[in-house]
């Protein structure tokens, strides 16, 4: 009866929306469609993350193919995309050439957010701050590795029925697998370093937050040098956005959310910190690096020239193209203009809050304008495809 009532239900309002897939998310355009592509940055940065899509392609097997909407390429085709595309910008080519180029010689997809509401572009960054090496009175909060107890479980190793499942975050309780500890519970438990090594220790619970959805950071010791940190896993937990949440509070306006915003609100609501945080039950475990930070395919980021997609949709690794918009860096305390952003950027990252065919990260570096320009990145935009015509 159950089944039955729920099969109504469809015929009694619209139709639910056809899912996107790697076969959807991406249309080939007419040559008449293409975009201009006039690169803000002229040749800045460029070189160098194609270059770091280069190493990627050169590590995975030839085998390895590649969905672009309809079309499948294999990684040597790929590669040679990439290849082409660096010797050409190379030569020095002005965007009249570089467009004929283009046009001659790629095809273009768009994502399928482009003709619909657009792709939403936000921004992130590499932070950095103070931290010590050992626990004392100013730096209060670890900076965790990968807990002794913490289990992955592929279920696929068990049956093939189990083949395209998310592989599991678990921990053992009285010979029982459960989930792993959330985020309350892991602040809960005062001897929880005894099962994760601190890597370090830094002086303030908010960097530490912002530090996690940020993925990676630049540590100052007060020992002297720095340290490079970055995401290992997480605890398993499904990531929850606060910032949408203190929308939905009615704490925040939408159209004022930012992740300066949301720092203003913490400063000003410390009984309520708590609260907040543990809204998110996600928390992440680090890893010491040499250099970075590095993007999901293992390669350094380029600021500006690198970008995160939803990597159950975009082919990992090509040659994108953005159009949107990003703050002026002349009004630093708030942005009070937006300049328009266009330019070549490389599929070189993903992320927890990265989801669909309409959203697309920004990666900006370290930095003063990096942290205020990613915290208000927030504005609509195209982005689009490049692989060489077969």
């Amino acid at each position: 009866m159950f089944t039955m009532a729920l099969s109504f239900f469809p015929a009694c309002g619209p139709k639910p929306p056809v899912p996107v897939t790697q076969y959807t998310s991406l249309e080939p355009l007419a040559l008449k469609d293409y975009p201009d592509f006039s690169d803000t940055l002229g040749k800045e940065g460029l070189e160098r993350a194609l270059q770091a899509s280069l190493v990627y392609f050169n590590r995975i097997p030839d085998s390895r193919s590649f969905q672009f909407g309809p079309d499948v390429f294999d990684v040597v085709h790929l590669r040679q995309s990439v290849q082409r595309f660096l010797e050409f910008f190379a030569t020095g080519p002005d965007t009249d050439a570089l467009n004929r180029f283009i046009r001659d010689n790629y095809r273009v997809y768009g994502s399928r957010a482009n003709m619909e509401k657009g792709v939403l572009f936000t921004g992130y960054y590499e932070p950095s701050m103070a931290a010590s090496l050992v626990r004392d009175k100013d730096y209060q909060y670890p900076l965790f590795s990968v807990p002794d107890d913490l289990l992955t479980i592929d279920l696929a190793a068990f049956s093939d029925r189990f083949k395209g499942f998310s592989k599991l975050t678990a921990r053992v309780d009285n010979h029982r697998v459960v989930p792993y500890y959330t985020r309350q519970e892991i602040n809960g438990i005062k001897d929880f370093e005894l099962r994760a090594k601190p890597l370090a220790w830094v002086k303030d619970r908010t960097d530490r937050f912002f530090l996690e959805i940020q993925g990676s950071g630049r540590l100052f010791l007060k020992q002297g040098g720095e340290m490079n940190v970055h995401y290992s896993t997480k605890n398993g937990h499904p990531y929850k956005a606060v910032g949408r949440y203190l929308i939905d509070q009615g704490e925040i306006a939408r159209e004022d959310m930012s992740m300066q915003a949301i720092r203003r609100w913490i400063e000003n609501n410390p009984s309520r910190q708590d609260a907040l945080f543990n809204y998110n039950p996600s928390f992440v475990f680090f890893q010491q690096e040499q250099g970075g930070p590095f993007g999901s395919i293992n390669v350094e980021l380029t600021p500006l020239r690198s970008i995160a997609t939803d990597r159950t949709l975009f082919p990992k690794g090509a040659v994108c193209f953005i159009q949107t918009k990003i703050p002026d860096p002349d009004t630093l305390e708030q942005p009070e203009s937006w300049q328009s952003f266009s330019g070549f950027v490389m599929n070189q990252d993903t992320g927890g809050a990265i989801k669909g065919a309409g959203r697309c990260d920004l990666f900006y570096g370290n930095g003063r304008y990096a942290e205020f320009g990613a915290g208000h990145m927030k504005h609509p935009g195209n982005l689009f495809f490049l692989v060489l015509k077969p």
